[in-house]
């Protein structure tokens, strides 16, 4: 039932990757008139959600080139790719600053040779997914809550996920294969929340959602359903009527928590997805990760902060890096943090500064720092 992403497919004699890239480039040349540069956009956003997964990109060198970036970053990139693969749609790679290395898009995508060393305190489980496990695809580390992994298929490859190590080839697969994880949350009447992550749920097709929700919904106990994406923000065409229809087509209470780390990952489109579940009544809360280089400065945190909530979507956690091996350079000290929530404070009204956050294995829930 996942989407797997082909590397190419034969249309008109080119594959769909190379038309994108050629459209990609069009669409960033500086002296490309506005309306070859609107017809473009159009229809890379026009485009389904399914054949931006497909075509996205997975060659270093598509990428850097595309970019227009210097040609000595395409070997250590090819390096780091072999033990977790790049990924990246073109809806998000159109949002990257071409002939800039440092741009905060593309460093949450393209592979370094800092993944390659081993640091101290760098482990493949940060967050003991391993030790909560209760049975395939079923974790549980908070009282009330359960969560399942639906899925090893992402919209992206963030080269700082804390589950690039994770065994997804142990989830299930079909839905009938889900029955002895909903049999374990029906025996735990405590269980008012499930969470359906991965991997992205939402690179499932919908009717396989739609099923998996309704069987959810009819264990009693069970209250609420809460979806943790990345799509919406990585490729906006996946919110559609038939998401919006099962979302709000059972008794439970949807949540969707998305994952944007910057205010350019938000653009028109994306706005648009993200008002579109808003007005559907769904609530929607954004988790960012505190990253070296990305958003480690005031200036970032506030500009994201005030995006969400002009777009009603409520800042929701500052995450500390979980300290997953490939991803030591991505880390900021939690000194640095506090104060960059400090900032946050002296600039934004309080509902617009997220928790500062810190998972810890084994805890019962996140820490709050300062």
């Amino acid at each position: 039932m996942e989407i797997v992403p082909a590397a190419g497919e034969s249309v008109g004699g080119s594959s769909l990757v190379e038309q994108a890239s050629r459209l990609l480039q069009s669409e960033l040349q500086p002296d490309a008139g506005k309306g070859a540069q609107a017809q473009a956009r159009r229809l890379c956003y026009e485009s389904s959600w399914h054949d931006h997964l497909r075509l996205a990109v997975r060659e270093p060198a598509q990428l850097i080139a595309a970019l227009e970036l210097p040609n000595e970053l395409i070997e250590p990139a090819r390096q780091a790719a072999r033990s977790f693969p790049l990924f990246a749609p073109w809806p998000y790679i159109a949002r990257m600053k071409k002939g800039d290395p440092k741009d905060p898009l593309l460093r949450q995508v393209l592979p370094l040779a800092d993944e390659l060393s081993d640091q101290p305190g760098f482990v493949a489980d940060p967050v003991g997914d391993g030790e909560a496990r209760l049975s395939a695809g079923l974790l549980q580390k908070y009282a009330g809550r359960a969560l399942l992994i639906t899925t090893g298929a992402c919209a992206i490859h963030c080269r700082y996920c804390f589950r690039r190590h994770y065994p997804y080839s142990e989830a299930p697969r079909s839905p009938d294969a889900w029955q002895p994880a909903l049999d374990r949350i029906a025996a735990d009447a405590a269980i008012e929340e499930v969470l359906l992550s991965g991997g992205d749920p939402l690179t499932l097709v919908d009717s396989h959602l739609a099923e998996l929700a309704n069987r959810i919904a009819r264990i009693p106990h069970v209250r609420r359903l809460r979806i943790h994406t990345r799509l919406p923000i990585v490729i906006p065409q996946r919110v559609t009527s038939e998401l919006l229809d099962w979302l709000r087509g059972t008794r439970l209470a949807p949540i969707m928590v998305v994952h944007a780390n910057h205010a350019q990952e938000i653009d028109d489109a994306t706005a648009g997805a993200l008002s579109q579940l808003v007005d559907a009544g769904i609530p929607v809360l954004n988790q960012s990760v505190l990253l070296r280089g990305i958003n480690d400065t005031a200036s970032a945190l506030i500009d994201l902060s005030r995006r969400l909530i002009d777009l009603r979507v409520m800042p929701y956690y500052l995450h500390q890096l979980d300290r997953v091996l490939g991803a030591a350079h991505f880390e900021m000290p939690i000194g640095r943090g506090l104060e960059l929530i400090e900032a946050m404070r002296r600039a934004l009204p309080g509902y617009a500064v997220p928790r500062y956050v810190q998972e810890v294995s084994g805890d019962e829930a996140k820490r709050v720092i300062g």
